[in-house]
């Protein structure tokens, strides 16, 4: 048994962000990561574009893991775990792990951080029809595979969704000298961000068709080609207009799913719409001491924000291990019209101001951002355009807060 004021689960961007939160309010932590080194999914995504907004310098995945990891391992306040399983968690907060160095290892923390990111969803989730051959990859085996393993995964390319990862890997595919036929994304609107249509599709004249899905796929031995349709309204794939794409790989970038399994059999409330946890805006979950940050709470497009969020739910989880958390009655969050979900779904009274996160549902111009609380407006913010791919956000003042908090869109 061993005890420790923060226990951090993950030791991707979220986590990393995390130890260092906690370590600025002094308190002992405890990283736990399964795989064998510090920096998740940033390790294998060697593309620049990362740090703009943190560091104000533009940097690769590994270059901005490895900043945080050289202070993580620097600092001898923080013990790491590597190669550690996490098996279980309580809500009196002890996490079972079990390692190759530690063994089966028993940790009492003080307060705990979940910060185990999230997975993608597979040719399973989305019921793809037909036979099950090599050469169908989801889009972040693809770049694990071309990226760390130096692996070419295919020659001819059709990628399902428009999800960054699947933007970006259709860049890498060209780079490497495959073709990349077709990116189908079935929803009207890409769910990536726009710069990479710009810099991943536009720059290498890829088509990309919106409302549009794979129906099925061919082949035996090897993937031989796929089958796509337009779809109405409802989804529903138009058969009749179904055309055949000859390829030897379908990359599938169909949503990510964050990995909340730890949570099953506790009482921690889950958001239907992030599958992440509800949280209030120290990133608190519904049960006392256990704080969620990262994609693991909901899906973010910049990993700069990702680190935000986490070192808020670092220095929180350090101040709830010492009693020094300061909370009041709170109030809800409450997205309507146009607003798909907000986060925090929880808010304090008192003084200073608080970020409110948010997505779309669809593609606005020209719309205002309003925030209401005890029917009077408390904040208005003119936008030029709000994509679904892209979080948007808002700051509000507590002290004008009357009640719940309502968002939404207006023209």
């Amino acid at each position: 048994m061993k005890k420790f004021d923060v226990v951090i689960i993950g030791g991707g961007p979220a986590g990393m962000a995390a130890a260092l939160g906690a370590r600025e309010q002094g308190a002992s932590v405890a990283l736990l990561e399964r795989d064998d080194r510090l920096g998740g999914i940033l390790n294998q995504c060697i593309h620049n574009g990362f740090g703009l907004h943190y560091f104000g310098e533009e940097l690769t995945g590994p270059e901005y893991a490895k900043r945080f990891r050289d202070k993580v391992l620097a600092d001898k306040g923080i013990t790491v775990f590597l190669e550690a399983m996490v098996l279980s968690l309580t809500e009196d907060r002890v996490v079972r792990a079990i390692s190759p160095t530690a063994g089966l290892m028993e940790l009492h923390a003080g307060a705990i951080v979940l910060a185990m990111g999230c997975r993608e969803r597979s040719a399973g989730a989305i019921a793809l029809a037909g036979t099950r051959p090599a050469g169908i990859y989801t889009a972040g085996m693809a770049q694990r595979l071309s990226n760390v393993e130096g692996y070419l995964v295919g020659k001819e390319v059709v990628i399902l969704g428009s999800g960054d990862i699947g933007l970006i890997m259709a860049r890498r595919m060209t780079s490497e000298g495959a073709k990349v036929k077709l990116v189908a994304e079935i929803m009207p609107f890409s769910s990536g961000l726009k710069r990479n249509i710009v810099q991943c599709l536009n720059d290498y004249d890829i088509p990309l068709r919106y409302s549009t899905t794979v129906t099925r796929v061919t082949g035996k031995n090897r993937l031989t080609g796929v089958y796509v349709a337009p779809v109405d309204e409802k989804m529903n794939p138009l058969l009749e207009k179904e055309e055949y794409i000859p390829c030897d790989t379908l990359l599938l970038s169909v949503g990510l799913i964050p990995e909340n399994d730890l949570l099953t059999g506790t009482s921690v409330e889950m958001s239907r719409v992030t599958s992440g946890a509800v949280v209030d805006e120290f990133r608190q979950t519904s049960v006392p001491g256990i704080f969620s940050a990262g994609n693991v709470l909901h899906v973010h497009d910049l990993v700069d924000n990702v680190s935000e969020e986490a070192f808020v739910a670092g220095a929180s989880a350090a101040k709830f291990s010492k009693g020094e958390l300061a909370l009041s009655e709170t109030v809800s969050v409450l997205p309507s019209n146009g607003v798909r979900y907000a986060l925090p779904q929880k808010v304090h009274q008192g003084e200073g101001k608080v970020k409110i996160y948010f997505r779309v549902d669809k593609v606005y111009r020209g719309r205002t951002v309003v925030v209401e609380s005890g029917g009077e407006v408390v904040k208005r913010k003119k936008t030029l355009v709000m994509a679904p791919g892209e979080m948007q956000n808002v700051e509000v003042d507590k002290a004008l807060i009357r009640g719940d908090l309502s968002i939404y869109t207006e023209e």
